[in-house]
């Protein structure tokens, strides 16, 4: 464990300023998919020492120059939308001593599975388009972030891959 890993890169008003979240979602909720998608997706393309150097910037709220651009720019709009896909697919279910329950408030039509699917893929596409960006400008200025070509000692190095979805061409 690193003393940095409760960090989020996004913040609540992030989520409902650039979703279709309304303001009466309990934060809590989404909380443990921005943490799953920061883990995997961010840390993936960064590679472990500059996620970690960025974690460490913003505990420490020293986030600036190509740090910040490539954050705010990049990452953070991918973060967002590959959050809301997971959260999407999950939302309406709770785990409890009683099994795995599906709520459905009063006077409300759950969507129909392709409809849920159609927005799940949208939020999954937007997510992509600015994963392609953050990796484009990767690899495109390495030098502005050292910590992205350096030995990753042990952790996981950056996917130069811009997509982590395949389509099947046949």
């Amino acid at each position: 464990m690193y003393t940095n890993d409760n960090v989020l890169l996004i913040t609540k008003d992030h989520l409902f300023k650039y979703t279709q979240l309304q303001g009466n979602v309990d934060i809590d909720k989404i909380t443990p998919f921005v943490k799953i998608a920061q883990d995997i997706q961010i840390q993936e393309i960064c590679g472990t020492k500059l996620y970690r150097k960025i974690l460490t910037d913003v505990q420490g709220d020293t986030l600036t120059g190509d740090y910040l651009t490539l954050v705010s720019q990049y990452l953070q709009p991918m973060l967002i939308h590959y959050a809301m896909a997971d959260f999407m697919l999950f939302h309406g279910y709770e785990v409890s001593n009683a099994g795995i329950l599906r709520n459905t408030p009063e006077g409300t039509n759950l969507p129909a599975k392709d409809e849920l699917d159609t927005l799940v893929k949208r939020q999954r596409d937007i997510a992509e388009t600015y994963r392609t960006k953050a990796v484009d400008y990767l690899n495109y200025f390495p030098s502005l972030f050292p910590e992205y070509s350096a030995d990753q000692e042990s952790g996981m190095y950056p996917d130069h891959n811009p997509s982590n979805y395949t389509n099947w061409n046949l």
